[in-house]
């Protein structure tokens, strides 16, 4: 298993975090995972993308061979690449969000126990974690026409800004499902997309969106009841996921682990007008952080709860609910770039990001 746990502390020293559980499943997910030799090379990889060429110089390996074994190992999502001075580079992904995510067509019964055994185990540490992984963005039709937005800040600006679009399931969904506790939100639902045209044409995980199919993915989330979140970061998006508290890694950190902030809030927030409100509680059923509660016959917004997705706004029949700004002083800072991210990340975790760098 030395391979197993030299990639495991590898992931680990990235911001993002792999901890390790007293009984070693997260060596066991590994090693369901990837072949040893996989494990080997993805050890001794950098999250600054190389050529195989130079991968395979640094490590003083066979160049085919090494370029064969990248190219393996990206076909099965566990690593990452990109374009480098030259051809493709690749570099080494976080498991969460980055590894796990694009295992939608290798997850099965075994793979799902032994990730729930993980997460019950050692998941909760890596979101207490400052700054959080996952950032909550509303949908375009919750927001105020005349409210001043940020790109980063609006999931329908962030895909009119891409030129390539697809759709994946929610492993998340299929891995509750397979362990028996199933939930009724649509599993073909996780957005991903790029600058660049034509990205997801030929992929084997990813079914491609044009523009107009990629919004109408979104409004399903949205009309599903699912919150929109990405990566905390201002530049550099390129996934959207459409995430609920009973099934999703994430925010099932509130519901079953009891972490209060596994997400940045949006700068955003609810209020009501109480004199519109008929107290007929359907924003009750869409809100999934217990944000909203009726004191009597006025509907009562707890600020501290609301994560100000947006999702209860649209399905108020009399436009009771808005969602408004929050006052500066309340708007988190919300670093520029993943780089940027990665440094506080890595400050908070005490670590050396040079190390994988």
């Amino acid at each position: 298993m030395d391979a197993f746990k030299e990639l495991a502390t590898r992931l680990d020293a990235m911001p993002q975090g792999y901890p390790a559980t007293d009984d070693g499943v997260e060596l066991e997910l590994l090693a369901y995972l990837f072949e040893e030799n996989e494990a080997k090379l993805a050890s001794q990889l950098r999250l600054t993308k190389e050529s195989p060429r130079e991968i395979s110089e640094r490590l003083d390996l066979d160049y085919k061979e090494t370029r064969s074994l990248l190219k393996g190992m990206l076909s099965k999502g566990l690593i990452s690449a990109g374009a480098v001075e030259g051809g493709i580079g690749f570099g080494l992904l976080p498991f969460v969000v980055g590894i796990y995510e694009f295992q939608g067509k290798r997850i099965d019964e075994k793979m799902a126990a032994l990730f729930e055994s993980y997460y019950q185990q050692s998941f909760g540490q890596m979101l207490i974690q400052q700054p959080q992984v996952h950032r909550v963005i509303p949908i375009n039709e919750s927001i105020q026409n005349d409210m001043e937005v940020q790109p980063y800040e609006n999931a329908v600006q962030i895909l009119e800004q891409m030129q390539s679009w697809g759709v994946l399931d929610c492993i998340c969904r299929k891995q509750k499902a397979m362990i028996g506790d199933p939930c009724e939100h649509p599993v073909e639902i996780c957005m991903t997309f790029n600058e660049r045209p034509g990205m997801f044409d030929h992929s084997s995980t990813v079914r491609a969106l044009n523009k107009e199919e990629a919004l109408e993915k979104l409004q399903e989330a949205a009309e599903a009841g699912l919150v929109h979140s990405v990566s905390n970061n201002q530049e550099g998006l390129w996934y959207i996921c459409n995430c609920c508290t009973c099934s999703c890694g994430i925010l099932r950190g509130m519901a079953d682990l009891g972490i209060a902030n596994v997400v940045a809030k949006s700068a955003f927030v609810n209020v009501v007008d109480n004199d519109l409100c008929t107290g007929c509680e359907i924003c009750n059923e869409y809100c999934q952080f217990g944000a909203l509660e009726m004191d009597g016959l006025d509907l009562v917004i707890h600020d501290s709860k609301c994560v100000g997705c947006g999702i209860c706004v649209p399905e108020c029949g009399t436009e009771a609910i808005t969602l408004v700004r929050r006052p500066e002083a309340e708007v988190l800072s919300v670093p520029v770039t993943e780089h940027e991210w990665m440094q506080e990340r890595a400050i908070s975790r005490k670590q050396d990001l040079s190390e994988v760098l």
